[in-house]
């Protein structure tokens, strides 16, 4: 079975790393958030762009046309 998980190495100065583990800071679950939040935001800029494809599509729907779909998803 294969890990969802991998295993990744940096080297940041020595003087870093006691400074941060001085201060309670794990360096590793610094870096851990930062690709994640890096992640996050390539996430969403792939969604922004799948999004600015429909609009050109959604725009051509009549707003009274969206509502009624709404309410009408909403009765069932």
């Amino acid at each position: 079975m294969e890990s969802r998980y991998v295993t990744i190495s940096i080297k940041i100065p020595r003087e870093i790393k006691e400074k941060l583990e001085k201060a309670g800071i794990s360096p590793s679950k610094v870096v851990k958030k930062a690709l994640m939040d890096i992640a996050k935001e390539i996430e969403l800029k792939e969604l922004e762009k799948e999004i600015e494809k429909f609009e050109g599509i959604l725009a051509k729907i009549p707003a009274e046309r969206i509502v009624k779909s709404i309410r009408e998803d909403r009765e069932r």
